[in-house]
């Protein structure tokens, strides 16, 4: 079936600022073969906001998806333990150079060199516990198995390191479960209280949480996975949050994630000083990868596309792709969501015609008006 995915459209090919165009390529994304039931981007430049979308919020409806639809966002949440972790330097509660040696001692000795900075940007070397056959086999026998978010990487415990850390880039879901968890030891407060007092509320963020269930608050876009030529399976509801937690357990909606990444990309949850060492690039893409050529910074990525550059952060988990990007000044965004899960492994034509597909909206995001 993969061999009758159309050619991704080329540059030349696409009006950047057509809002046919960038209409008609999300439909094209949805009648792919096993492409998603429903799509939406949001697009805004300043206070001016266009929604994009294509297919519908639930198959067997007409109902198109809402950008104020509640969806899982995967591993864009490592953006928001970015965001407390980042907040947490600037008060003097946390250091980029501190290890988990100090921080978390309970880890396994050979993690205690790793530093924050290290687990930011996934030069740790951390083994990833989502990967460990352990946890792969608790998953499989019962998907809505409750598992202990702060013991998470007991599953990865008797691993080594994978490299010596800060020599290669590796990302790691047990990157941002360590991130978390010396947020928590540094404040003495859970991290969900956390990303309430140092995220949401300060950005209005009224339709975000980090639950540890399977449920999914209404209205919500459903998330499926589409293997040809069998119909779409609803995995909306399949997933226990409580196993991915800080990497990818939070819930939100194109709006909320909208208003997010103008303030996380644009540096407004930070002082100077801290962007500054944020902004320092080490070759690493996010997963999947983003638009254009990707670089990893502290907890976000840059991604550097033949109109000009944005910062932002990907994410993939079963029935749910997303990205969210902005210009380095916050004050153009976008955030493109997908109902089934695309990465390299499992849809990698899929993947590089999605990559085109966001590099065009960036163009007409960052296109002179």
């Amino acid at each position: 079936m993969a061999g009758s995915v159309q050619a991704p459209a080329r540059a030349a090919d696409v009006a950047a600022d057509d809002d046919r165009s960038l209409r008609g390529q999300l439909q094209e994304l949805t009648n792919a073969p096993g492409g998603p039931p429903g799509a939406i981007a949001v697009l805004k430049r300043g206070s001016r906001t266009k929604v994009y979308r294509a297919g519908v919020a639930k198959t067997g409806t007409g109902r198109p998806i809402k950008a104020t639809d509640h969806m899982r966002i995967a591993s864009t949440a490592k953006a928001y333990s970015g965001a407390v972790a980042l907040q947490l330097a600037d008060y003097g509660k946390l250091r980029l150079n501190d290890t988990i040696g100090k921080l978390l001692p309970r880890l396994p000795r050979a993690w205690h060199r790793v530093t924050l900075r290290q687990l930011l940007n996934h030069t740790s070397g951390l083994p990833d516990f989502s990967a460990n056959p352990k946890f792969l086999a608790l998953v499989t026998e019962n998907p809505r198995r409750h598992f202990d978010s702060r013991r998470l990487l007991d599953f990865a415990s008797d691993e080594p390191l994978a490299f010596r850390p800060g020599t290669r880039y590796a990302y790691s879901n047990s990157d941002n479960i360590a991130v978390a968890l010396t947020a928590e030891t540094v404040t003495g407060r859970r991290y969900e209280d956390l990303l309430a007092d140092l995220v949401y509320r300060p950005l209005g963020l009224r339709g975000t949480s980090l639950p540890q269930g399977y449920r999914m608050p209404r209205p919500y876009m459903h998330g499926y996975d589409v293997t040809p030529p069998n119909p779409p399976e609803d995995l909306s509801e399949v997933l226990s949050a409580s196993g991915v937690w800080a990497s990818g357990g939070i819930l939100s909606t194109p709006k909320d994630m909208t208003t997010f990444i103008r303030a996380y990309a644009g540096g407004k949850l930070i002082s100077d000083r801290t962007r500054h060492q944020q902004l320092n690039w080490v070759n690493g893409a996010s997963e999947p990868a983003g638009p254009g050529k990707n670089k990893a910074g502290l907890a976000i990525f840059r991604y550097a596309t033949r109109c000009g550059v944005v910062y932002g952060h990907t994410g993939n988990t079963p029935g749910y792709t997303q990205l969210v990007a902005a210009a380095p000044d916050g004050k153009r965004s976008l955030t493109v969501s997908l109902t089934t899960q695309v990465n390299k492994t499992n849809k990698p034509e899929l993947l590089q015609r999605l990559r085109t597909v966001e590099e065009n909206f960036v163009c007409a995001l960052l296109r002179k008006q």
